[in-house]
């Protein structure tokens, strides 16, 4: 069988959550945290190459995984009101309050600029652009091919920031090969001999970021930037080159980390399925404690102690977001019903109904 399938054909919900998807939603929903706590702290050498390391893999994991996710998305009802209520919602919320938030403390962005996500509702834009172009990816004969080749020249050209598409399109690659993966795949990864080689690149990969990273750009690690554009300023054939080699680095990481997931239910997995509301509320933590409170520039004069306290906080506000009581206190924000919006979804005729009514006809 090969690592790379045909899409289902069917929009049956799955039934059953696969303990090893959520232990990988747990695992890279802390890098996620972690990599944002981070973010103040990259003229820190100590801190720096903590932050690279994170931001080469972190968002191409989580890309993936919700590519792999989101294979059975035929664009149904039940599947588009559930975009509606799961991704346009808590897009509108979560960018409109962080930007009235920012525009307080700052004076920015003035004017308000809903459909330009400034932070992290770029994945919710994302999602929803992804998922509504599955159909294409369905239909074309070399979708992964396509999608690298829109990755790599995204950057020659200037693309407005709506709904962050310079990110959904530079991404794109990571979407489309999580649609195509199957279960086998995730199956070898989690083989004893690929996971010991898997530990050595991850921790290989850490080495080679906390040493060399001084020197590196770490704007090519949020993909959103024109490649001649400072401060990349790379001429189109190094820019092509760079994105090509983050591209590797990013799913080589990617394939190790998910090899080291564990495959058995443990206490990762609750809470794991639990980092939607995680990674849309970590956000306004760290954004009140940085413009209000000032924490993270004070925090700076410590050196690599303040680096290490940051990282043991990030990982215990998301254990904190992902437990039972946050998801029940936000689950009516984020998830609404809105049962008032939509139409309602006819139930499938019984068996018995569909004969008796060929029967008379």
């Amino acid at each position: 069988m090969s690592a790379l399938e045909p899409l289902p054909v069917s929009t049956a919900p799955v039934k059953e959550r696969v303990a090893y998807l959520d232990n990988a939603r747990y695992w890279v929903m802390l890098l996620v945290v972690i990599g944002h706590s981070l973010t103040q702290f990259t003229d820190m050498d100590s801190a720096r190459g903590v932050y690279v390391w994170i931001y080469a893999f972190h968002m191409p994991f989580f890309v993936l995984i919700s590519g792999y996710t989101a294979r059975r998305y035929m664009g149904d009802a039940r599947q588009v009101r559930r975009i509606v209520s799961t991704l346009v919602v808590p897009y509108l919320i979560v960018e409109t309050s962080m930007q009235l938030i920012t525009r307080h403390y700052t004076g920015d962005p003035d004017p308000m600029m809903i459909l330009s996500p400034q932070w992290l509702a770029w994945f919710m834009a994302a999602l929803f652009v992804w998922r509504l172009t599955t159909p294409i990816w369905r239909a074309l004969k070399y979708p992964i091919t396509t999608s690298i080749i829109i990755s790599l020249t995204v950057g020659l050209f200037e693309i407005p920031n709506v709904l962050a598409l310079p990110k959904i399109l530079g991404f794109l690659p990571f979407w489309v090969v999580g649609l195509h993966m199957n279960r086998q795949v995730f199956e070898r990864l989690t083989e004893v001999r690929v996971r010991v080689v898997s530990a050595i690149v991850l921790l290989t990969a850490f080495v080679i970021c906390y040493v060399y990273s001084s020197g590196w750009t770490t704007d090519w690690l949020l993909w959103k930037q024109r490649y001649d554009e400072s401060p990349l300023g790379a001429t189109p054939v190094e820019g092509i080159t760079q994105r090509a080699e983050l591209l590797v680095v990013g799913f080589v990481l990617t394939f190790a980390a998910l090899s080291l997931v564990p495959k058995s239910k443990s206490w990762t997995t609750a809470l794991g399925g639990r980092t939607f509301y995680c990674y849309l509320l970590h956000g306004y933590v760290i954004l009140i404690l940085n413009l209000k409170y000032d924490v993270f520039e004070d925090l700076t004069e410590y050196g690599a102690g303040a680096a290490v306290l940051v990282i043991l906080g990030a990982v215990v506000l998301a254990n904190l977001l992902m437990t039972p009581i946050v998801a029940k206190v936000f689950r009516p924000v984020f998830e609404p019903r809105l049962t008032w919006l939509f139409r309602e979804i006819p139930k499938p005729d019984k068996p018995a109904e569909k004969k008796q009514a060929t029967a008379g006809v």
